[in-house]
């Protein structure tokens, strides 16, 4: 089988699909591997490294593309659309509710496409999609706790206590990947963190792992009060192939103090809170009615070592197994 990396085009993607050991392991297989060069420079991994594994570097976009199999990060931009052809597999991040132009090019040029967030294991969960979860929910506390800097734009509010001040409020949707972990950043930080799931074995499990300035929550009615006492806001709801849900009103929003702020992880999917839209990472933030939101699509993309080497461990597998079976077996 021939497999393509090609170079992430969209706007600050960092990452790259596999790593250059998880490339000599594809080789190993029997596969031919084309990279596109300079793939891998802005998550740590050189050309060289790549042809040291027993890699062909390639010079354009289309040589990466004129393969079996396509591994990327981030779903195709509309300038790679020329790219598509009957008979490619497309393994990578989709995301398809929030793009049905996407959708529509990919039907249309009857691409065999594998989205990395509908992956299931054989107990049901999501093994590609959590590494990137969990690094997105760290670094949602972590860049959220940020904003709340007064010289960025925030409230100018500490999350941990100061002597015997009070804590800061960190409100969190969803105890899925991203939630409990941006639960285990805010609440090391010091926060005081209030977690909302309709899942309350998910809550009472989380209640026991954290017996101090925790506090949960499962019904709706009740979100419009704390967002008065939120400083920070995490959305992290998940629908996997779906929408997300619109859990925060704009009129829940405008309860918040002036200075808070809203990270929404769940943005890729359309976002969780109604007045989220995407941003980038060189334009992060942008304020409505007084909130500082982020609405970064590819936070992992701020620590791109890390990410490509959780999301190549997590892929390279199933990509063995492909590439073992042949794209025929593929569908």
């Amino acid at each position: 089988m021939r497999l393509g990396i090609p170079r992430e085009v969209k706007p600050f993607e960092n990452r790259v699909a596999m790593t250059p050991n998880g490339v000599r392991r594809l080789i190993d297989a029997g596969a031919s591997v084309f990279v596109e060069r300079g793939a891998g420079r802005n998550a740590g991994f050189s050309d060289v490294d790549y042809r040291k594994a027993g890699a062909a570097l390639v010079s354009t976009a289309r040589a990466a593309w004129s393969v079996d199999l396509v591994l990327k990060v981030k779903e195709p931009q509309p300038g790679e659309y020329r790219f598509f052809h009957s008979d490619l597999i497309l393994f990578t991040f989709l995301h398809l509710a929030a793009n049905q132009r996407l959708a529509r090019e990919l039907e249309k040029k009857k691409v065999r496409a594998i989205a990395y967030e509908l992956v299931r294991d054989d107990a049901g969960q999501f093994p590609i999609l959590a590494p990137m979860s969990e690094i997105a929910g760290c670094l949602a506390a972590l860049v959220g706790a940020n904003y709340l800097r007064r010289d960025l734009g925030g409230k100018g509010t500490l999350l941990s206590a100061i002597g015997s001040g009070g804590t800061g409020h960190v409100t969190i949707l969803g105890a899925g990947h991203v939630g409990r972990n941006a639960l285990r950043i805010a609440h090391g930080l010091g926060a005081t963190v209030t977690v909302f799931d309709r899942n309350q074995d998910k809550l009472e499990k989380l209640s026991l792992e954290y017996p101090e300035r925790f506090q949960s929550l499962s019904d709706p009615e009740d979100l419009p009060e704390i967002m008065k006492r939120t400083d920070l806001l995490v959305g992290a709801v998940l629908n996997p192939g779906q929408a997300a849900p619109q859990i925060v009103t704009k009129k829940m929003v405008q309860r918040m103090e002036p200075g808070s702020v809203i990270v929404d992880v769940a943005i890729d999917q359309g976002g969780c809170i109604e007045t989220s839209r995407p941003t980038t990472i060189k334009n992060p933030v942008f304020s409505k009615y007084g909130i500082l939101h982020y609405g970064v699509t590819n936070i992992p993309s701020l620590v791109p070592r890390t990410a490509t080497e959780a999301l190549s461990r997590a892929t390279l597998p199933y990509v063995l197994k492909m590439v073992k079976e042949g794209s025929s077996r593929v569908s």
